[in-house]
């Protein structure tokens, strides 16, 4: 039997076993966690074919994470002389990672580290709208880690290549310099260019507990292609906030954007404002080919059938339509709200936007469109 293992130390588990050189994922460690809630923490051989069945990417790494779990839980192992053997060659390399140092209360070291990185990756899982005032600063520096890619399209221009058609100006270039000899057939193939992406950030009342995350969520993609990304908060107005956010530093980025925006924390007027954005804005061309990311909980107070026309007119306009609502990734969510019901038939994708984890995912889902 174990103590009752609280999350840190199961997560703590999982991040030695993937030093150890399992092929630890982030989805690996929550389907754990899942799996142990759902058994007894306090019954060692739960927690082990648990950790068994969702850490473990295949047969190669059972005997490592026999080593692991046996020293992670046990402290030691035990030898047939009556003393204490050396910890497998698997957790060494954990600990040497950590600096230890018995004479110098190492272990004591090694417990705040290992709550520590438990704790980044269970905050990663957390629900924003949750976390504390201390929680919340250290999510907008874990912000920074995101690496979003921007979503490519084929270009008109055709570039040099070793596959494809054949390109004749270079293919004769080549024969007149080999002065009428045999030549190399030149090819070419169209190239990639940075898509467009336009973010449209609810910032209404129900919306207030997330909309400073999403408008980070908006600067790590203004950061990684600045000319290629615009950014609007909605509510009862439209506000382009794409220039403020082009600041490297976000602190700086989302005051300058707080600064513009007339409309926080107020009403939802999604149909109204979509129809002033397609006028002025994505009639003219920035919304044409472009991923659009929505990023709203469906409410409306406006007419919910305005907002479907509209919605119907940007799907039309873009080449991918996502609609991020910081509900969908909580239990037992049904999108049943009139706004989200008149938009659903013309979004590709519906997301989850409530957590660092789930906005990583997002990032992957525009990087895809």
């Amino acid at each position: 039997m174990l103590d009752p293992a609280p999350d840190a130390m199961l997560v703590g588990f999982a991040e030695a076993l993937r030093k150890a050189g399992a092929t630890v994922t982030a989805d690996r460690v929550h389907t754990f966690l899942q799996a142990v809630a759902a058994l007894d923490p306090a019954v060692t051989a739960d927690v082990y074919w648990a950790g068994r069945g969702t850490l473990c990417a295949g047969p190669d790494d059972t005997a490592r994470y026999d080593e692991v779990f046996t020293a992670w839980f046990s402290g030691s192992l035990p030898s047939g002389k009556g003393r204490r053997r050396d910890r497998p060659a698997a957790l060494r390399r954990v600990e040497a990672g950590l600096d230890l140092d018995a004479d110098t209360g190492g272990d004591e070291r090694v417990d705040a580290l290992r709550v520590a990185a438990s704790d980044t990756d269970v905050l990663r899982h957390r629900d924003v709208a949750d976390l504390t005032g201390a929680e919340r600063a250290e999510v907008a520096r874990l912000f920074g880690t995101l690496k979003p890619r921007p979503p490519v399209r084929r270009s008109a221009r055709r570039r040099p290549s070793h596959t494809g058609e054949i390109d004749p100006r270079r293919t004769l270039r080549e024969q007149l310099r080999q002065v009428g000899e045999p030549g190399r057939v030149r090819r070419r193939r169209r190239g990639t260019k940075a898509r467009q992406v336009v973010v449209l950030v609810d910032v209404s009342g129900s919306m207030a507990p997330y909309a400073d995350s999403l408008l980070r969520l908006a600067h790590t993609l203004v950061r990684s292609a600045p000319r290629r990304v615009e950014v609007f908060t909605v509510g009862t107005r439209l506000t382009r906030v794409t220039t403020a956010l082009r600041h490297r530093d976000p602190e700086i980025a989302l005051r300058a954007a707080g600064d513009v925006v007339p409309d926080w924390s107020g009403g939802t007027r999604l149909g109204e404002v979509l129809k002033a954005f397609g006028d002025r804005w994505g009639q003219r061309g920035m919304a044409r080919r472009a991923v659009l990311l929505v990023c709203s909980d469906g409410w409306e107070r406006g007419d919910a059938a305005l907002l479907g026309e509209q919605m119907h007119r940007l799907a039309r306009l873009a080449h991918r339509v996502i609609w991020l609502n910081p509900h969908r990734g909580k239990p037992g969510y049904e999108p049943v709200q009139s706004g989200i019901v008149a938009a659903l038939p013309y979004v590709d994708r519906l997301v989850a936007g409530h957590s660092l984890a789930a906005f990583a995912a997002v990032l992957e889902v525009v990087a895809d469109a």
